[in-house]
C-alpha cells in the first residue's frame, strides 16, 4: 500500500510543469487576461468585505447571490431583449451593444441587489433579533447558499420552463471577443476592455460611497462601534440592509462582466467556486478592507494566470488557495490589513 501510495504521488508530481520560459514569452498577456478576471474577483469581493465589516459575519451564501445575477442578466437577454440562445455572436453596432449590456447589468443588479436584501431580511435578521451565535449565522449561511442552488437546480426549471436544472443555459454571446490594440507585445479583446473599465468605475463609485458620503460614515461608524452609532441616530438596520444591497448590486454587475468572458458558465452551481475566490480575495487583501478586497481580486487573477502556464492548466485554482495561505502565514491580516471598522471615520 506505502508503494502504491508513493507512485501516486510520483505521477502526481510529474503532472506538475514548470513552464519559466511560457511565462516570460506571455508575462504580459498573462498580466492583462489576470486583471481582467481579477477585476470579476474583486467586485464580488467587496460584498464579503462590506458584510464582514459591518456584521463580523462571512456571508457565504454570496456566492448564491452572484449566480442569481448570472440568470438575471440571462433572462434580460433572453425575455426582455428578445436574443435567442445560440452559440453565434450578434453584432448590433457598439452603441446598441453597450445599450444592451447597460440593460442587461441593470436588470442582473436589480436581481442581485434585491435576493441580497431578502436573503438578509429572511434569514439573518431574525438571528440579530435573537442574538444568536457567531456560529449559527455562519452555519445559516452556509445552508442558505445550498438552499438557493436547489431552487435554482430543482424549482426554477418548474417556474421558468428552459431555465436551471442540471445544465448549463445555452449560451448568449453578445459581444464577440475582437482584438482593438495591443500592448507590449498583448492582445487587448473588446471583452477585457469592457469588463476593467466597468469595474473600475463601479469600484470608484464604491469607493466614494464608502469613504466621502454621509452614509458611507454611517456605515463605518456602525462597523466600527454600532452601540454608539445607534445613540448618535445611526440606523443600524438600514445600514446593515443597504450594506447587503450594494454587495448584492456589485455581484450582479459582476455576473453581466463573467457571462461575457465565460458565456456557457451560467448554471446553478456557477457561483460556488468563483465565490470562493472571491473571498480569497477579500482575506488576501484584508476582510474588512474596501480597497483591500479590490487590492486582492486583481492580485488573485493576475497570479492565477502566472500560475496557469507556469504549473499547468489543471493547478490554475490551487496556485490562488497557495497563494492565499502563503500571504496569511507572513501577514496573517492580509496585505492591506486595516479592517473597515478601524478606517478613519
Amino acid at each position: 500500500m506505502i508503494h502504491d501510495c508513493l507512485g501516486q504521488y510520483a505521477c502526481l508530481a510529474a503532472n506538475i510543469g514548470f513552464n519559466l520560459e511560457g511565462l516570460r514569452n506571455s508575462f504580459w498577456q498573462l498580466t492583462i487576461d489576470g486583471l481582467s478576471w481579477g477585476a470579476i474577483y474583486a467586485l464580488v469581493a467587496v460584498g464579503y468585505t462590506l458584510v464582514f465589516g459591518v456584521l463580523r459575519l462571512i456571508n457565504f451564501a454570496h456566492s448564491e447571490i452572484f449566480m442569481l445575477g448570472m440568470f438575471g442578466a440571462y433572462f434580460c437577454l433572453d425575455m426582455i431583449l428578445g436574443f435567442t440562445p445560440s452559440g453565434d455572436a450578434y453584432s448590433k453596432g457598439v452603441l446598441l451593444t453597450v445599450l444592451y449590456l447597460g440593460i442587461a447589468m441593470l436588470f442582473a443588479m436589480l436581481v442581485s441587489g434585491s435576493a441580497a436584501v431578502g436573503l438578509e431580511f429572511v434569514a439573518y435578521r431574525p438571528l440579530r433579533k435573537r442574538n444568536a451565535r457567531p456560529l449559527t449565522f455562519l452555519i445559516t449561511a452556509i445552508g442558505m447558499s445550498f438552499v438557493i442552488q436547489e431552487f435554482v437546480h430543482f424549482i426554477l426549471p418548474q417556474l421558468i420552463k428552459g431555465y436551471g436544472g442540471n445544465n448549463a443555459q445555452q449560451p448568449i454571446i453578445l459581444v464577440q471577443p475582437k482584438t482593438q490594440f495591443t500592448i507590449l507585445g498583448a492582445t487587448v479583446t473588446n471583452v477585457t476592455l469592457v469588463i476593467i473599465a466597468a469595474a473600475l468605475i463601479l469600484a470608484l463609485i464604491t469607493d466614494v460611497v464608502i469613504n466621502r458620503t454621509k452614509f458611507g460614515r454611517g456605515i463605518r461608524a456602525v462597523a466600527q462601534d454600532p452601540t454608539t452609532a445607534t445613540l448618535m441616530g445611526v440606523s443600524r438596520e438600514r445600514i446593515i440592509m443597504t450594506t447587503f444591497l450594494i454587495g448584492g448590486l456589485l455581484a450582479g454587475a459582476a455576473a453581466l462582466l463573467y457571462t461575457l468572458k465565460v458565456p456557457q458558465g451560467i448554471i446553478y452551481s456557477g457561483g460556488f467556486l468563483l465565490g470562493i475566490k472571491a473571498f480569497s480575495a477579500a482575506v488576501l487583501g484584508g476582510i474588512g478592507n474596501l480597497r483591500g478586497a479590490l487590492l486582492g481580486g486583481l492580485i488573485l487573477g493576475v497570479m492565477e494566470m502566472y500560475g496557469q502556464i507556469v504549473f499547468g492548466t489543471q493547478w490554475r485554482d490551487v496556485v490562488a488557495f497557495v497563494l492565499l495561505v502563503l500571504v496569511l502565514l507572513i501577514r496573517p491580516t492580509g496585505i492591506l490589513g486595516e479592517s473597515l471598522g478601524k478606517a478613519r471615520a
